[in-house]
């Protein structure tokens, strides 16, 4: 009998504590409350005609018990409803709700003690709810054992409603964790630096992971590779952005219609669903990958109904209204922060720079505070809930490096917070209901330098708009690019014409539609619309003949990319440089300096439909690393040319060595080490890995039909379900 004793008082340890910290939060609920009654004119706990300081502080536990109880038993049902408001909108209508539901607490204390202004409540129930969250996070955090008797608790309970046994010892899980545009270097000096120490321990001591770099597509962006890795083809996807002829429209990646049509083509390309067709989860991806379990998927985005269960992962952080308003207050604190640090960059005078006004310091809260915050808490519902796979991405680091650099102080704090969000998934793994293996990967680097608008005047449009004797901008006009590409047009024209140059002449009139410029990092895409197919060389000498001159020999601009009837397709460079595709060799001509790989990725895009009249690549400068973006953007990647080209995969050694002889882990053998190259060769890669756990299979058939997660039925979420998300969320909240 000593056991069931001993476990006896375990439980009513563990109760008492529970009781102990609700009543500890109440206290300080309620004292917040009368210091809130005391600070602001319009809120009282009070009769007209006063009370007694006993009398007030009951009147404040009265309102802040039944606050408390409103946001456990209301709050949960109010954000279910509002599971198809936008994010943003969700974010603000949160202070909103909240304030209603302080109104109604103050409603419920007795004898109508207790009044405020709807502005007043507001502001009342943003306090209450983040010193509450507050106070329980300090509570949870102070009491290791209690934290982990949490989890535990919650995995049980996983393992008893879905009726298996959950045992560590049953097939491992596996969590792959995207952190988008970290390239393998910036990772491997933020090791160095300290500035990553959960990942660094996985390398140092008696490691139990390995590093391996791989090298992008030419179009190095999310688009290509998270298509590629996700769905094992991203064959024709030329760019970020392109225009397609024959249908009349512009493609751009993080759009919902144009990442649901290139989901589309790669099932059926490649005839299977995807990587997470079976038993996945897919979070904060551009692609779902034939996951079942979605929450910020872009490709389904579009979708009206139930079959949208993208937004769901909404409910899993919302749910508990403390943890709503953390976020928010967070979100407006990262707001004030790029305002700072961008006023700070200015003061400095940093070079380059680019503008950091306008909407940008939310988008960059979305992607660094909400954004983060929601996938992480889905990853942890997955694990506790016990998936298979789940493909995540946190987008944080990229969006920042684009604005501040990817070498810059700004980015090297996102990489902090990035490093504490995988040491959590490290903790909740340890009691999660099956084993989980973490792999860390990225889809590209970035690489650093002035934009080619700053640098030279102009933008490539207007250069190429010049090179066509088109109008352009007087600013552009004014600009010795500018000035040099209209008078080669000019001269081009009359030569053209067979008249001779008269000065002041007026320009003769181009033929044809203007032509459609497209940007998409360091490379660009010209396309000629009232051309059907693929316009040539030849075609473009006879329109306009100084755009081709105009640009090759442009100092911002590394190599061109056109058909050539009489040649096939060639690449164009200063000085006249002419190098049919077939011929292009790696450390020579006009690709010489654009690194390994370079002329297989050149002769593969050339290959696509889709492929642009003129694909562009800016200058590259091996000695300090920088190319020239054609947007607006002092970090950037999506052609060739430095660090944006080498992504990285951080594996566990219990799985197989992405390629054979990987430099520097336990199992390398000697001689030199094969390379990981393209996303669709990582895909393979990942594909094996969760085959080696007796993961998810993609049936060859199933993306006929487009796979179990591409079908457009309406889906029930399950009780077992929607308690895992309240779960999750709740695990989420107590980890701080």
């Amino acid at each position: 009998m000593g056991w069931r004793t001993n476990v006896l008082r375990g439980r009513w340890r563990t109760t008492g504590g529970a009781v102990l910290r609700v009543i500890i939060v109440w206290l300080v609920s309620s004292l917040t409350l009368l210091a809130l009654a005391g600070i602001l004119p319009d809120f009282q706990l009070q009769s007209d005609d006063g009370d007694t300081i006993t009398r007030t502080a009951v009147t404040a536990g009265w309102g802040a018990g039944a606050f408390g109880l409103l946001s456990a038993l209301v709050w949960p049902l109010l954000v279910r409803a509002l599971l198809l408001v936008p994010a943003l909108i969700l974010g603000a209508l949160v202070f909103f709700l909240n304030g209603s539901l302080l109104l109604i607490a103050l409603w419920l204390i007795p004898d109508g003690r207790g009044a405020a202004n709807p502005e007043t409540a507001v502001v009342v129930a943003a306090v209450m709810s983040a010193v509450a969250s507050a106070t329980s996070t300090g509570l949870a955090v102070g009491d290791d054992d209690a934290y982990r008797r949490r989890l535990s608790r919650l995995a049980d309970r996983r393992r008893r409603r879905s009726g298996e046994d959950g045992g560590q010892g049953g097939p491992p899980g596996t969590v792959f964790l995207q952190l988008d545009g970290v390239g393998h270097q910036v990772l491997l000096d933020a090791l160095a630096n300290g500035v990553m120490p959960n990942i660094a321990a996985w390398l140092q001591g008696e490691p139990t992971h390995r590093l391996t770099r791989w090298r992008t597509d030419w179009s190095s962006q999310t688009g290509a590779s998270q298509l590629g890795i996700l769905h094992g083809s991203n064959h024709d996807v030329p760019a970020f952005r392109w225009y397609e002829k024959d249908s009349g429209r512009t493609m751009v990646s993080n759009r919902p219609a144009s990442a649901a049509e290139l989901q589309r083509r790669a099932i059926e390309r490649t005839g299977d669903g995807g990587l997470l067709t079976l038993d996945g989860a897919s979070r904060g991806n551009l692609f779902s990958g034939g996951a079942d379990e979605l929450a910020f998927v872009l490709s389904i985005a579009a979708r009206r109904g139930r079959a949208n269960r993208s937004r769901a992962g909404y409910f899993a952080y919302f749910s508990d209204p403390a943890n709503a308003v953390r976020t928010v207050v967070s979100f407006a604190a990262e707001v004030a922060r790029e305002m700072g640090q961008s006023l700070r960059a200015r003061a400095r005078g940093d070079r380059p720079r680019v503008s950091r006004g306008g909407l940008y310091p939310f988008i960059r809260a979305f992607a660094t505070v909400l954004g983060r915050d929601v996938v992480v808490a889905a990853v942890i519902g997955d694990m506790l809930a016990g998936r298979t796979a789940v493909y995540a991405d946190l987008v944080a680091y990229d969006e920042v490096a684009h604005h501040s650099g990817p070498h810059s102080r700004d980015a090297r704090q996102v990489l902090t917070r990035l490093d504490r969000s995988v040491g959590l998934l490290v903790k909740v793994a340890d009691h999660a209901p099956r084993a989980y293996r973490i792999v860390l990967l990225s889809d590209h680097g970035q690489s650093p330098g002035e934009t080619f608008e700053s640098l030279y005047g102009l933008t490539l449009k207007d250069l190429v708009r010049a090179g066509c004797g088109l109008p352009v901008s007087r600013r552009a006009e004014r600009s010795r690019s500018g000035a040099e590409a209209r008078s080669a047009a000019r001269h081009a024209v009359r030569h053209a014409l067979h008249r001779p140059v008269r000065e002041g002449a007026e320009d003769e009139p181009a033929q044809g539609s203007d032509p459609v410029v497209l940007a998409s990092g360091n490379l660009a895409l010209v396309s000629f619309p009232d051309v059907p197919g693929r316009m040539s060389r030849e075609q473009m000498d006879a329109r306009h003949p100084a755009l081709l001159p105009t640009l090759a020999d442009h100092p911002g601009i590394g190599f061109l990319l056109v058909r050539s009837e009489a040649h096939g397709s060639v690449v164009l460079a200063r000085g006249g440089v002419e190098v049919p595709v077939a011929e292009l060799r790696d450390g020579e001509g006009p690709l010489a300096v654009m690194g390994a790989g370079a002329a297989d990725a050149v002769r593969r895009t050339d290959t696509f439909p889709h492929v642009a009249d003129i694909m562009v690549n800016s200058t590259f400068d091996p000695r300090t690393g920088r190319v020239h973006a054609f947007e607006e953007q002092i970090g950037s990647h999506g052609g060739l040319g430095g660090q944006q080209s080498y992504a990285f995969l951080l594996s566990p050694l219990v799985l197989s060595p992405p390629v054979p002889h990987t430099p520097g882990s336990p199992d390398a053998a000697s001689g030199p080490p094969a390379e990981l190259v393209g996303a669709e060769q990582v895909h393979q890669v990942l594909r094996r890995w969760l085959r080696e756990g007796n993961g998810p299979e993609v049936p060859v058939g199933l993306a006929a039909a487009g796979g179990p997660a591409e079908a457009d039925v309406p889906r029930q979420t399950s009780p077992a379900e929607a308690d895992a998300e309240v779960d999750a969320e709740a695990a989420w909240q107590q980890s701080g």
